[in-house]
């Protein structure tokens, strides 16, 4: 998923094995992922991506200082959901801590390890059950009503 403020920029979803770079998209004040092949796309994510950043996580409040989370994994979410026109996509890392994908400094690559699962469970591969007792269950006797 994008972030709100992103449904005026192209996008597609992200794949495994890519590598991502953060940016500020054209005609907007969000920063986002990308590919590093075009970095006028944005590339979304759905929540439970994981990845895994080329050096630790460096990120800023719009002020001139960034802060730096010693951390190089992470996973995709959404905070703060219930309030609207909010940025919500965010990175969690190890130590429970949440970063705003728009807070990302500008230019920090990471590479997609897993998406999540989001096949129904009815058309993921078929297994065998087994079947320990075939002998039907008895029925519980039924209490008197009343």
């Amino acid at each position: 998923m994008c972030d709100y403020s992103l449904h005026a920029v192209a996008s597609r979803p992200a794949k495994v094995g890519e590598t991502l770079v953060s940016t500020t998209f054209r005609g907007t004040s969000t920063r986002g992922f990308a590919s590093e092949n075009d970095l006028s796309v944005a590339v979304c994510l759905l929540p439970g991506t994981e990845l895994a950043f080329a050096n630790d996580v460096r990120y800023d409040n719009r002020w001139i200082w960034t802060r730096t989370v010693h951390s190089r994994v992470g996973k995709f979410g959404k905070i703060d959901a219930h309030i609207s026109d909010r940025h919500h996509d965010a990175i969690e890392f190890p130590d429970g801590n949440h970063v705003l994908v728009t807070q990302l400094v500008e230019g920090q690559r990471a590479t997609v390890l897993q998406l999540p699962v989001t096949q129904p469970l009815g058309e993921r591969e078929h297994k065998p059950q087994i079947i320990a007792d075939s002998r039907p269950m008895p029925t519980p006797p039924r209490l008197p009503i009343g």
